[in-house]
Parts: structure tokens; sequence; C-alpha cells
């Protein structure tokens, strides 16, 4: 049955792409799978990890108890997930490798979402500080714990890669980067486009943000408005939003897909090894969409990440997240024994110990540590 993927990959994916049957291998060798391709196998055990089931209750940019209708970390993960493959498909790259970097970019989120990465970042500045992407890679590498061979999920090393290739506007590990796939740099872009866009629909769904001034400071919203306008009346404004929404994110699909084919055209790669040499990104908007996105970026981080609601449960995150941290320093008996094994055993210093166990936590579980011990008063 694997023969039959490998084959299949052989026969429809462009002489680019990443092929199962060439990849760099495991860390720790294992017999292949008789019916998935490597990363095929890889995708399930980042579905079937603990880390994936937690993003379910982290903060996307609403902390996760506010209401059941935004975005949480899991909701973002898959929408990211779906246009990675799908810009995968359109390009004729490994949906498979998309998929799982997708999938896998935000497993090391903290709770709260960003203003938890900071509140981390700053209380570990002395341990070399956090960054949820290389936090990502910790996790599947290192702490997840579910099999007796190896520690973590030893993915392959294309995922991996990608995991350490993962730079959006938000995001920057500001690693170097061994090996270069164009399914990583497609699952880049599918995240900045789904982040962008369900940002606009959170916003209008919760009235932070106003559909008027949208159309009134951001060209993208304007332009989809007047072409769902033409297209329909008598709209209730839900529908409208939605409408405005899927225009966009298409849009924005069909914009990298024709961008993507012309800069490939022109580089006429023979085979995935060719883009080593190459540093700039191939999977990308054009100039015109990029400058776009750039304003509606901005228009968001001002109106929607910046408004006194979203700072203030931001601040309930950072308060949060420093009573826990302070609290198991002084004790840390309460922290899992697998923690302290990254302590006893590996030699994480205390103060990363602790921090990695809070970047596992989820946003309902850190607000219960901190009901059951009292850090409220």
């Amino acid at each position: 049955m694997r023969d039959y993927f490998e084959n299949l990959e052989e026969s429809l994916l462009a002489p680019y792409a990443s092929k199962s049957v060439f990849s760099y291998g495991r860390t720790y060798d294992e017999k292949p799978s008789s019916t998935r391709t490597c990363f095929q196998r890889d995708r399930d055990r980042i579905v079937h990890s603990k880390s994936f089931r937690r993003l379910k209750d982290k903060t996307q940019v609403f902390i996760a108890n506010v209401s059941d209708h935004y975005r949480s970390r899991l909701t973002h993960t898959i929408e990211v997930a779906q246009i990675s493959r799908h810009l995968a498909r359109l390009l004729r790259l490994n949906e498979d490798l998309s998929e799982c970097i997708a999938l896998a970019h935000d497993l090391g989120h903290s709770p709260f979402g960003h203003s938890g990465e900071d509140e981390l970042n700053a209380l570990l500045k002395n341990s070399g500080g956090f960054e949820h992407n290389l936090h990502s890679l910790r996790l599947v590498e290192e702490i997840e714990q579910k099999y007796p061979m190896f520690p973590g999920l030893n993915l392959s090393y294309e995922v991996k890669e990608g995991l350490k290739k993962h730079e959006t506007p938000w995001d920057s590990p500001n690693q170097q980067h061994a090996y270069v796939t164009l399914e990583a740099q497609v699952a880049n872009i599918a995240d900045e486009i789904a982040y962008n866009n369900h940002d606009i629909d959170d916003g209008l769904s919760s009235g932070i943000l106003d559909s008027n001034d949208l159309i009134k400071h951001v060209e993208l919203f304007k332009e989809a408005s007047e072409v769902i306008s033409k297209e329909y009346s008598n709209l209730q404004h839900h529908e409208r939003a939605h409408l405005i929404n899927s225009h966009i994110i298409s849009e924005q699909v069909m914009n990298v897909f024709h961008t993507s084919c012309n800069r490939l055209e022109k580089l006429n790669l023979k085979h995935a090894d060719d883009l080593q040499s190459i540093s700039d990104p191939i999977i990308a908007f054009d100039k015109r969409l990029a400058k776009k996105n750039n304003e509606l970026r901005s228009y968001l981080y001002k109106n929607f990440y910046q408004s006194p609601s979203i700072v203030s449960l931001n601040n309930y995150g950072k308060d949060t997240i420093n009573k826990i941290f302070s609290f198991l320093l002084s004790k840390p008996e309460f922290v899992p024994t697998s923690f302290l094994n990254l302590h006893y055993q590996k030699g994480y210093s205390r103060e990363l110990m602790i921090g990695y166990f809070i970047a596992g936590m989820t946003d309902n579980y850190a607000s219960r540590f901190c009901q059951i011990h009292g850090l409220n008063q």
C-alpha cells in the first residue's frame, strides 16, 4: 500500500516537489510503515499527540472560555492545514508534507496566545528565552513521550526542517535552515492567509471591528465587499461578512498560485535539491497583494489586537503565567515527573523546566491551576 502512494507521488508531483521515497529519514531508524508514506505516518503521529489535542483550549486571539464561536489555536491550525493542502495540490507539491508542517506549526504555542509567549520569553530571558516555533520542534523531538524506542515523535527530517523554517510576519525563530522545501513555504503563507482572514471574521463577530470602517481603510476588504454587493442582495450581516471573507481567501490563494507558478517557470527547477541555493521565497504573493496584506495587518494590529478588550485579556494571560511561574519556582514539587526529568536527567535549568511545563498548559488549565493553589488572591 505504501508503494501505491509513493508511485502516485512520482506520477503526479512536480519534479521539484518533496517525494516521500527520497526523504532524508528520521533521527532514529524505524521500519517503514506498510500502509503509509513517511509523511502520512508523521501526520498521524502529530494528530494523535497530546500537544495537538491541547490546542483546542489555547488562545488564538480570544481566551478559550470567552466564547465557543471564536477561533482557538486548534481551529486556526486546521484552517492553515486546509489552505496548505489546497495550495500544495494546485502547485503539484506534496500535500502530506505541507499538511504535516501546518498541523505541527503551533504545537509549541503557550497558553494565552502571543501575549503568553511574550511573558514566557521575558521570564526565561536568562535561560535563552522562549519562541513557540522552536518549542514546537522541541516537543516533537524530545518532550512528547509515547514510544519506548525513542524520545519525541521521531518525525521525518523534512517536517522538522519545515518547523525550523516556519516564519511569518508574527514569528521569526531566527534559525539557520539546513534544508528548504516548497512545501514549508506553502505552510508559511497558508498561515498568513488564515491568520489575517479569520481575525477579520472574529473581529466582526465580536463587534470590535466594524464593516464600514474596514471598507474605508482596508483595500482588500473594500474590493471584496464590492464584488459581493454585485453578486448578492438582501444579505444578513453574518452572511455578508462570511462571503467577503471567503472571497478574500480565494483571491489570496489564486494570487499565490499564479505568482508562484510564474517564479517556478522562470527558475526551471529539475529537483527539490535545486532549491537549496535559492534564498528568497518562491511561494509568495505578488507585490501588489503583499502591499495590501501589509495594510490589513497594520489595521488589525491597531484596531483589533490593541483594542481595550483584547489588551485586557492579554494582561490577564500574562498575569496568570507570571503567578504560576513564581509559584512553581518556590514549589517545584507541583511540576509533573516528566518535566522534572528534563531538569534532573537532561540538565535543563529549573526555569526552563517550569517554563516548558507552563507552555504546555491550556488557557483553562492555567486558570484552574491558579484557582486550586489560591494564586488569584
